[in-house]
């Protein structure tokens, strides 16, 4: 079978497409056809040995993926050969056929499409999470998205409007901001014309943010802070700009807020009965059109160092998937 991998931390030049032999799934595990998969920027960054797990090689991309159970082991109960599923597999997800546990697979429903919940996982999951389960949003509240064109911070933004929140989304450019508004944004900030803490602060009539989502970091982080509301919560998920930034605790302190950390992937190892129960509750607004994963481009399994490529150059709105099928 085919796969799409590295066998040195070269970054996205190093990714071969090889031929490797088909696995055969043991006690508690299930095969996988993998017809779909998500890509994210911590791809990119595992290629180079730059994410936070330094990852087993040879090693391929892909954390995220939905496809057809193609044969069970034994002890395994719940799930059946030729039933479609969505799993968080943590890596190695770009190739033909994979084994994971079945405790890790969902069954997508009926009127979702496999790419659709190829891209629900660690977007819509993460944001879910970071939102409900520990940032306590509540309708009514403001939520502020920094980051918010992107995959991850549109999730962010339809997750905040079901709530019940007003939500601004924040990106770098009109045409992200556009495409915020179209997946239920109330206003826009472009943080390359406009001065960020002025205009959070004008947006909530000197009030500030309940909630912050930063996806982002780097040098948006402290006028995001200045921004925040008395007792908001400032929800860190990521340094997508590439630098982690230094946070003068006093600010903390005078706003009376929360800096709160959202660690998804420690959330889903540690409570997975709560991420199973998160999955089948986003699957269910996919399936009644509540969410609506953007997909920005596809790309047959060879061309999977082309799909990287597009996210590291932050050309993408939206999600990226590899069918590995083509």
């Amino acid at each position: 079978m085919r796969v799409a991998q590295i066998s040195e931390f070269g970054g996205i030049q190093a990714l071969r497409l090889e031929e490797v032999v088909e696995p055969s799934p043991g006690p508690g595990e299930v095969l996988i056809k993998v017809t779909a998969v998500g890509l994210n920027f911590f791809d990119t960054l595992s290629l180079r040995n730059k994410y936070q797990v330094t990852p087993k090689l040879p090693y391929s991309p892909g954390a995220e993926i939905a496809g057809t159970i193609g044969a069970v082991g034994e002890d395994v109960t719940g799930v059946n050969r030729g039933q479609r599923v969505v799993a968080f597999i943590g890596g190695n997800g770009c190739r033909e056929k994979l084994i994971t546990s079945a405790s890790k697979v969902v069954p997508i429903p009926d009127g979702v499409s496999d790419e659709a919940a190829a891209g629900i996982s660690i977007a819509y999951g993460t944001a879910l999470h970071g939102l409900k389960d520990r940032g306590d949003l509540k309708p009514g509240e403001t939520l502020a998205v920094l980051g918010a064109g992107g995959g991850a911070g549109l999730a962010a933004v339809e997750i905040g409007k079901l709530i019940g929140a007003r939500v601004i989304a924040v990106a770098s450019s009109k045409e992200k901001l556009a495409l915020a508004r179209k997946h239920g944004a109330d206003d826009g900030l472009n943080y390359e014309d406009e001065d960020l803490k002025t205009r959070l602060k004008d947006l909530t009539q000197s009030k500030g943010v309940d909630v912050l989502y930063d996806i982002v970091g780097g040098g948006h982080a402290e006028p995001s802070l200045r921004a925040m509301a008395w007792e908001g919560r400032y929800l860190v998920l990521g340094f997508a700009s590439g630098t982690i930034p230094r946070i003068p605790l006093n600010l903390v302190l005078l706003k009376g807020c929360s800096l709160v950390g959202v660690f998804w992937t420690a959330f889903v190892e540690r409570n997975p009965e709560r991420h199973r129960a998160n999955m089948i509750m986003l699957l269910d607004w996919c399936k009644g059109g509540r969410i609506v994963p953007h997909v920005h481009a596809r790309f047959p399994l060879a061309e999977t160092a082309k799909a990287l490529q597009l996210i590291e150059d932050r050309k993408v709105t939206g999600k990226v998937i590899v069918n590995p099928q083509r």
